[in-house]
C-alpha cells in the first residue's frame, strides 16, 4: 500500500514539472495551443544583431509584419494558427536566406532559428491535433505577409523579416 502511495506521488511530481515552463520560459497561450518558450533568450540574442541586421535594410519604406493590421486585431480563435504559419514562415525562408560574413551575428541567427525551430515542432503538433484552427482571417493576414515578402529579393526580405523580429516578439507577448 506504501508503495502505490509512493509510485502515485512520484508519478504525480512528474506530471507536474513536465506542465511547469523551464528556466526563463514562459507559457504563450495561442487559441487553445500552450506553448512554452524562451522569449528572453530570443530577445536577447536579437538585441544583440539588431542594428546589424537593420543597418543592412535597404529597404526602409516597407515593413513586412506591419504592414497595416498584419498582426493587428487577431482574434484569440486565429492567433494558433498565425503564429503557427509565422513560426513555419521564419524557419522555412527567412532564417535560410540570413547569412553574414560576420561569424557572430551567424551565430545569433543560428541560435534564434533553433529556438523557433523549436517551437514551431510543438506549434506543428498542435495543429495536427485540430486544436489550431485556421479562419478567414489568418489566412488573409498571413496572406498579405508573404505578399509583403515576396515582393523583396529573397536576401533583401529575409534581413527586413529578421529586422522586425521585435514586431513579431511584442505581439506574441501581448497576446
Amino acid at each position: 500500500m506504501k508503495g502505490s502511495h509512493l509510485l502515485l506521488y512520484l508519478f504525480s511530481m512528474s506530471c507536474w514539472l513536465n506542465l511547469m515552463p523551464t528556466a526563463g520560459n514562459k507559457i504563450f497561450h495561442f487559441g487553445p495551443c500552450r506553448i512554452s518558450m524562451s522569449v528572453t533568450e530570443i530577445r536577447s540574442g536579437f538585441t544583440a544583431i539588431k542594428a546589424n541586421i537593420q543597418a543592412r535594410d535597404p529597404i526602409r519604406t516597407l515593413s513586412i509584419l506591419s504592414y497595416p493590421h498584419s498582426l493587428h486585431r487577431v482574434k484569440s480563435s486565429d492567433r494558433c494558427c498565425i503564429t503557427h504559419h509565422l513560426f513555419n514562415f521564419y524557419v522555412d525562408k527567412v532564417f535560410k536566406h540570413c547569412k553574414t560574413e560576420d561569424s557572430y551575428v551567424n551565430r545569433k541567427i543560428s541560435s534564434i532559428a533553433n529556438s523557433f525551430l523549436s517551437v514551431k515542432r510543438k506549434l506543428g503538433q498542435c495543429h495536427e491535433q485540430n486544436k489550431c484552427m485556421c479562419g478567414q482571417e489568418s489566412a488573409k493576414k498571413f496572406k498579405q505577409i508573404l505578399v509583403n515578402y515576396e515582393g523583396l529579393n529573397v536576401t533583401s526580405a529575409a534581413i527586413k523579416s529578421l529586422g522586425e523580429l521585435d514586431i513579431l516578439l511584442d505581439w506574441m507577448e501581448k497576446s
